[in-house]
C-alpha cells in the first residue's frame, strides 16, 4: 500500500543512500528546497515489448480485431533482424527512463541482448530489466526451437549479473499449445531462484471463442496463415481461461497480462491465488476498443493489478506516466491512490522487486535503504490537498517530469537533501 504523503518532507541521504524520511523543520540541518513538487519513486512498467520501439505509431487502426492485428504484427516482426531489434531495444530503454521508469518487464524474442544498462542511468541509478524469453509455436518443431532458445537466453542472463533478470513468457493461448505453456512454467518452477512467468491471457472475446469452440476470427487467421494444427483447439468448452490460470498458479510467481475479458469466476480464482498478478495496459486496451476493463472488480476482489504500456505496436509511446494519467482522467471510478499503487508498489510486488524480495534495491516505494537520488523523480504541484495533487498529476505531461541532478542538493549533499 502507498503510505500517506508527507508534506514538506525531508529526505536524508548518507553516501548516496536514503537513511531517513520525515517532516522538515524538526532538525537544525541545512536542507535545500526543491520547490513545489511531489517526490515519487521510479515507476514500474510491468509489461512491454521493447523490440517494437521503432514503431512511429500503432500497427493497424483503432478498433482492429486482435486476430487481424496479430497478423499485421507477424508481418512486421518478420522484417526485423537481430541488429535492428537491438537498436529498437536501446531506443525503448531511453524512452522508458525519460518517462520515470526504473523497472521494466520486457518480453524478448530470442536471441536478444541488451545494451549496458549503465548507459540508461539517472544519477548512477541504472534501469533494471526482467527479460521474459518468449515461447510460442503451434507446431511441435517450432515450439521446441523457441523453448530451447528461451533456455539459452535465460542461461546467458544468469551470467550477466542482477541488473537484467531472466524470466519466461509462454506467449498466449492462441500461439502456444497448452502443453508448451506447462513446459514453460515447469522450467520456471525448477530454476534456482524460481523464475517469473508472464502470459497474455483473456485478451479478447475472440481468444475465448477460439479456446472454447475452436471457431471465430482467430481460427480463420491461423488457418489462412497455414498455422492451424488439428487437436489444439478447443481447449475447454466451459473453463477455457481457467485452464491457463491453473497452470500459472503452479508457477512461483506469474503475470496474467491484459485480462481485458476476465469474468467473475476467473476473478474469484485470481483472488484466491495471490501468486498471480494481473497487468493492465490501459491505452492498448483503449486502442482495440474493448468493453470497460474489469480493473475495478479485480481491485475490489483483492487481486494485485500492475500497469504496463505494452509496445509501440499498440500504443503511441512507452510512457508509464501517461498510462497513469490516462486512468486518472478516464477511470474516475478508481481511487487515485490505487492508480498510483498500480504504477509503483503493486508493479514491484508483481515482479518480485518489492520490500519482501530480498533485492538490494527496493522498487515502487521511497524508503530508507534505497540507494541513489536517481531512484526518485519530481512532479510539479502547488496543490494544498491530496485530491489537488492527483488532479495535478492528471494534467502533468511526461515532458514536465523532472529528475534530480548532481546540481540539486538532494543529489549532491551527503547529509540532508
Amino acid at each position: 500500500m502507498v503510505s500517506p504523503p508527507i508534506e514538506n518532507a525531508l529526505i536524508t541521504f548518507v553516501e548516496g543512500t536514503i537513511v531517513e524520511i520525515k517532516p522538515a523543520g524538526t532538525d537544525p540541518v541545512q536542507a535545500i528546497d526543491l520547490g513545489d513538487v511531489a517526490v515519487l519513486p521510479k515507476l514500474v512498467n510491468a509489461h512491454t515489448h521493447l523490440e517494437f520501439s521503432d514503431c512511429e505509431s500503432p500497427i493497424g487502426t483503432p478498433g482492429i480485431a486482435l486476430a487481424d492485428w496479430i497478423g499485421e504484427v507477424m508481418r512486421a516482426r518478420g522484417q526485423t533482424d537481430l541488429a535492428a531489434r537491438q537498436a529498437n531495444i536501446a531506443k525503448g530503454l531511453a524512452e522508458s527512463v525519460a518517462g520515470g521508469v526504473g523497472l521494466i518487464a520486457d518480453i524478448a524474442t530470442t536471441p536478444s541482448t541488451y545494451p549496458p544498462l549503465e548507459d540508461f542511468a539517472v544519477q548512477g541509478n541504472p534501469v533494471r530489466i526482467v527479460s521474459f524469453a518468449e515461447i510460442l509455436g503451434l507446431s511441435s518443431e517450432r515450439g521446441d526451437e523457441r523453448f530451447q532458445s528461451a533456455v539459452r537466453h535465460c542461461d546467458s542472463l544468469d551470467r550477466q549479473g542482477d541488473r537484467c533478470q531472466p524470466a519466461i513468457s509462454p506467449h498466449a493461448p492462441y500461439s502456444t499449445p497448452i502443453d508448451l505453456v506447462r513446459r514453460g512454467v515447469e522450467l520456471a518452477s525448477h530454476s534456482a531462484d524460481g523464475m517469473l512467468v508472464a502470459m497474455h491471457l483473456a485478451e479478447s472475446p475472440e481468444e475465448r471463442e477460439l479456446l472454447a469452440n475452436g471457431t471465430g476470427r482467430f481460427a480463420e487467421v491461423l488457418k489462412n496463415a497455414g498455422l492451424w494444427r488439428d487437436g489444439l483447439f478447443p481447449v475447454s468448452a466451459t473453463e477455457p481461461i481457467l485452464e491457463y490460470l491453473r497452470i500459472l498458479a503452479s508457477a512461483p510467481r506469474s503475470l496474467a497480462v491484459h485480462g481485458n475479458d476476465f469474468r467473475a469466476d476467473e476473478i474469484d480464482f485470481l483472488a484466491q491465488n495471490p501468486s498471480i498478478s494481473v497487468v493492465y495496459c490501459p491505452r492498448t486496451h483503449a486502442f482495440f476498443g474493448y468493453d470497460v476493463h474489469p480493473v475495478d472488480r479485480l481491485l475490489r476482489s483483492g487481486v494485485r493489478v500492475a500497469l504496463g504500456t505494452d509496445s509501440r505496436a499498440s500504443n503511441p509511446d512507452l510512457s508509464l506516466w501517461e498510462e497513469l494519467r490516462f486512468l486518472l482522467n478516464r477511470r474516475q471510478d478508481l481511487d487515485p491512490i490505487r492508480v498510483l499503487e498500480m504504477a509503483t508498489i503493486m508493479g514491484a510486488e508483481a515482479i518480485g522487486m518489492d520490500q519482501s524480495s530480498g533485492v538490494n534495491q527496493t522498487f515502487g516505494r521511497i524508503e530508507a535503504g534505497n540507494s541513489g537520488v536517481g531512484s526518485l523523480f519530481l512532479v510539479p504541484t502547488r496543490a494544498a490537498t491530496l485530491n489537488g495533487v492527483y488532479a495535478d498529476f492528471a494534467r502533468t505531461e511526461t515532458s514536465q517530469l523532472r529528475f534530480c541532478t548532481a546540481t540539486d542538493p538532494i543529489a549532491g549533499h551527503n547529509g540532508a537533501g
